[in-house]
């Protein structure tokens, strides 16, 4: 990969990893159309653990609170808190998308990275926003998430393997179905991914110096893009969870719809190519 490649690519990441946009299309769209060539799948996944380092960052007293009152409540059923209880929903919701991304790693690097899905599939999924904001109740607050919120957010998670869907719209789609609350929704999204994305950053990492599909990148060049992803990514989440405070996820579809149909034209004229 060139460095304009990975500064550029890296860039869109933080921007888009936390937007109900889709990051992993709009890191194939813009490889695509600039380059003419797909990084991969599995630049992808490493450049994400700078955006999920943002999460840590962003996060971090939540995490240190369920993290510790998980521990607590492992020996002590007397301390079996909601943050307890929070600890092993992430854990349960994390479950769906490593299987379905372990076992369905061929697939995903490979023939779901067509741009025809991805075109798509930014349409189609749109219109699940603009239900969810129509259908979703918007009522239930942070206490009062359960674990049967965390696996069908989890299992909503694993449509986020396909690009063009987006992480935190498949799952933030789910929370508001549920009757949860934007940021709420949101906030338990942001969690709900730490795990599966450091695990799938780790796991891709010797991939992509030597990737089976896409380009290879430096270790060098894997840092930097790492860093920037971080940094854009941090800013990402604040301006997001500011945003939904007060305005509709439709805002989201607004912009996704347009983009799709702009590459679906794209591909049928044969300016661009697919793979």
């Amino acid at each position: 990969m060139s460095w304009m490649q990975v500064i550029v690519l890296s860039l869109v990441q933080g921007l888009t990893e936390f937007l109900p946009v889709s990051s992993s299309g709009h890191l194939r769209i813009f490889s695509e159309l600039f380059w003419g060539i797909d990084a991969g799948a599995s630049f992808t996944a490493v450049v994400q653990l700078g955006t999920e380092a943002a999460v840590l960052v962003y996060f971090a007293r939540d995490i240190y609170s369920i993290a510790s009152g998980w521990l607590k409540g492992l020996f002590n059923k007397e301390a079996r808190n909601f943050e307890y209880r929070m600890g092993w929903m992430v854990i349960i919701g994390t479950l769906p998308v490593a299987l379905v991304g372990y076992f369905g790693r061929h697939l995903i690097r490979d023939s779901l990275r067509s741009l025809w899905i991805t075109a798509i599939v930014l349409v189609a999924f749109s219109l699940v926003f603009i239900l969810a904001e129509k259908l979703g109740t918007k009522k239930r607050n942070y206490e009062e998430l359960t674990m049967r919120d965390a696996v069908l957010m989890g299992l909503a998670q694993c449509l986020a393997l396909i690009p063009g869907v987006s992480r935190s719209g498949g799952t933030i789609s789910a929370g508001l179905f549920l009757g949860l609350s934007r940021e709420v929704a949101a906030r338990f999204s942001f969690l709900l991914a730490i795990p599966a994305v450091l695990a799938s950053g780790l796991f891709s990492l010797p991939d992509a110096f030597n990737p089976e599909f896409g380009q290879s990148a430096s270790a060098l060049q894997l840092g930097v893009g790492t860093l920037i992803a971080f940094v854009v990514g941090y800013g990402a989440i604040a301006w997001l969870l500011k945003f939904i405070s007060k305005h509709s996820f439709s805002w989201f579809a607004a912009y996704r719809i347009p983009v799709g149909i702009a590459v679906l034209g794209l591909l049928a004229t044969g300016s661009i190519a697919a793979y």
